[in-house]
């Protein structure tokens, strides 16, 4: 998230628009032309949304291509570590495809995962569950029987939305 918040700061500032911090945490898990989209027309703006979100996605991805900008949470890898022996691991997040398989590249985990599910792949986004009930149906595991390792407040949501245990990562990375 911080390396996002990185990016959204300068494209943000390039098209005068105001994302401050808590409110971008507050909107983790939503996808970046929803937030575009939301911050172009609180100011007033008539700027196109996608392309705002193509040129944040790119920065974002360019800085993880720079060996920037992303770093391992290791309580996070440990937790992901301990539990690929339980079974099956999914991935499901507000992101799009290509910043998600990169990020887990950069951080050499990406094939702890049998299923990766991204914003392109559900119609609906968090804090809606879809994302979580495609990954578990994915990986063919009932949703009661998954457990959702979140760092979001919507991502948390979706979680208990779809019948799912949620842990909130948060306290374990301060």
């Amino acid at each position: 998230m911080p390396s996002h918040f990185v990016a959204w700061t300068e494209i943000a500032r390039r098209h005068g628009l105001t994302f401050p911090e808590p409110r971008f945490y507050s909107l983790g898990g939503v996808p970046t032309a929803k937030i575009a989209a939301m911050l172009i027309a609180e100011a007033g703006l008539t700027l196109d949304p996608v392309a705002i979100a193509l040129e944040k996605e790119q920065m974002y991805y360019d800085s993880l291509a720079a060996g920037g900008g992303i770093r391992p949470i290791a309580v996070v890898i440990e937790i992901a570590r301990r539990h690929r022996a339980e079974g099956p691991l999914a991935v499901a997040s507000g992101s799009v495809r290509r910043l998600v398989v990169r990020t887990l590249e950069t951080l050499g985990i990406s094939d702890w995962f049998a299923a990766i599910v991204t914003a392109e792949d559900t119609a609906r986004h968090k804090p809606e569950p879809d994302v979580f009930l495609e990954a578990a149906g994915r990986i063919g595991v009932e949703p009661a029987a998954c457990t959702v390792y979140e760092d979001t407040d919507i991502g948390l949501e979706a979680a208990r939305r779809a019948g799912m245990v949620p842990v909130d990562v948060r306290p374990l990375i301060r």
